[in-house]
């Protein structure tokens, strides 16, 4: 656990910690309270953007500073999220219930276009996992960070953790894109690219395409940002020019609802 490790490692959830699964419960870890400073736990309560406020705070302070909350309510940490880009501050930001489909608090809590928006602020690290494996290493590379802010897009509802002794090692996180499953060979007739929940479907996809002697490749790609640092001859060994056949799976907003152009240019 980070916070065990870190001492300068803390933070919390804006009264919904429970749900963001962020309260750091090893023994010690404590709240932090007016009287008791050497808590771990922040409980920033029911305002977001004073809780992105103080985790930029805090890593103005050289401390390492985290804020959850649900991915919705991102709208309300935004100005908060483009100041510590703006600071090149890294700060941490994790957002969970990113799903549009399944919120048992219906539309209002449904996040449509909020992983595009983000995406779009410049100087901002955004990674969206897609199974335990890629969580670990996201934090990996996100403690690696000393000018960027990060965010993590995590599910609402249980996600397979995928057998890496079957798929790639999610050591992969690292270049923002992977190839997760391949086609035997290597020489994909088409490429199905996902990220968060969407991958497992990919794979089912891939699995049932292989069935029928359609050779695909999966690449998970849980950042666009890390994957664009990348060199293009690591680019192009995941996402080969020469295959014009690919399949963008992710929840997300098209601009106008119909406009494939608006899904990301491999």
């Amino acid at each position: 656990m980070l916070a065990q490790n870190i001492p300068w490692f803390l933070g919390g959830s804006a009264d919904l910690g429970p749900s963001n699964r962020t309260l750091l419960t090893y023994e010690g870890a404590g709240d932090f309270q007016a009287d008791t400073r050497t808590g771990k736990n922040l409980h920033y309560g029911i305002r977001e953007h004073a809780m992105g406020a103080i985790v930029n705070g805090l890593s103005v302070s050289k401390l390492r500073g985290f804020g959850a909350t649900f991915f919705i309510f991102s709208d309300y940490v935004r100005p908060a999220i483009r100041l510590s880009a703006l600071m090149e501050l890294p700060s941490i930001f994790v957002f969970t219930h990113d799903a549009m489909g399944d919120g048992e608090d219906g539309p209002t809590h449904q996040p449509v276009e909020h992983l595009a928006s983000l995406r779009a602020i410049p100087g901002l690290v955004t990674l969206r996992p897609a199974d335990a494996n890629e969580v670990v290493e996201s934090y990996r590379y996100i403690m690696r960070l000393h000018h960027k802010p990060a965010i993590l897009v995590l599910s609402r509802q249980p996600l397979p953790t995928l057998d890496r002794n079957k798929f790639a090692s999610a050591s992969g996180v690292a270049h923002g894109a992977y190839v997760l499953a391949d086609a035997p060979g290597g020489n994909p007739e088409v490429i199905l690219i996902a990220s968060g929940s969407e991958v497992s479907l990919a794979l089912d996809a891939h699995e049932k395409l292989l069935a029928e002697g359609i050779r695909s490749r999966v690449v998970s790609m849980p950042s666009w940002d890390i994957f664009d640092l990348q060199t293009q001859e690591y680019r192009d060994s995941v996402l080969p020019p020469k295959v014009k056949a690919r399949v963008a799976v992710e929840q997300a907003s098209l601009l106008d609802g119909s406009d494939m152009s608006a899904l990301p240019a491999a």
